[in-house]
């Protein structure tokens, strides 16, 4: 983190950090004295406007959206196109992340490897991703966008609003909401974009709401 300018750690139900963590941050004590230590996944990401999940484990099927990935270099560029506080989610060092934290996340991104072996070692894939994110913040100037976590979350219960109005099946609505979340995460729309889509929605749902009368 010290190596490419991150600074903000945020831990959940971490181990001690004790003499070891501070031998082997070696110049970088400061990220660990500053640490945010929180109790719950859920506690720690009230507060972010866009959640980038980071998982080997990806699903090829294009019906099953929660782990359908962006590749790192993809969303590298587009991220500084975003304001508001960023977090990016690594998962356990043994077994990733939980289904229910990839699916609270607006993304999930993949590090390309081998077939052969997938999965990357937790401190190589977090160097990996602030390397290419240093990189493209260094050499790339772009106009930031504004939705944030509020607006997305308005977005997204419009949508949940809609599919209850039109009677969607019940057992596809989960599946579906994940698939929309999984859109917007990967569009990041504008905050014009945003509220024409909510325009959208709104007069949707009110002329939908009007003929069931």
């Amino acid at each position: 983190m010290e190596n490419f300018d991150f600074n903000n750690l945020y831990l959940v139900n971490p181990c001690e950090l004790d003499e070891e963590c501070y031998s082997r941050a070696m110049h970088a004590h400061k990220i660990l004295d500053e640490a945010k230590i929180f109790k719950s996944f859920d506690q720690a990401v009230k507060n972010i406007d866009y959640l980038v999940a980071t998982s080997s484990i990806e699903s090829q099927n294009d019906k099953r959206h929660l782990r359908n990935a962006v590749l790192l270099e993809d969303l590298s560029e587009k991220l500084f196109e975003l304001d508001g506080k960023i977090g990016l989610v690594f998962g356990r060092e043994d077994f990733g992340l939980y289904n229910e934290e990839i699916s609270a996340c607006d993304v999930m991104l993949r590090i390309p490897t081998s077939e052969a072996y997938l999965s990357l070692n937790l401190s190589h894939a977090v160097a990996l991703v602030l390397y290419s994110l240093y990189i493209k913040r260094e050499t790339a100037l772009v106009e930031k966008r504004t939705i944030g976590k509020v607006e997305k979350e308005k977005l997204y219960t419009f949508f949940s609003e809609l599919l209850d109005v039109i009677n969607y099946p019940e057992h596809k609505k989960e599946n579906t909401e994940v698939m929309f979340r999984r859109i917007m995460g990967r569009a990041i729309p504008s905050k014009w974009e945003y509220h024409t889509l909510m325009g959208v929605f709104s007069k949707t749902l009110n002329k939908t709401k009007d003929k069931k009368k």
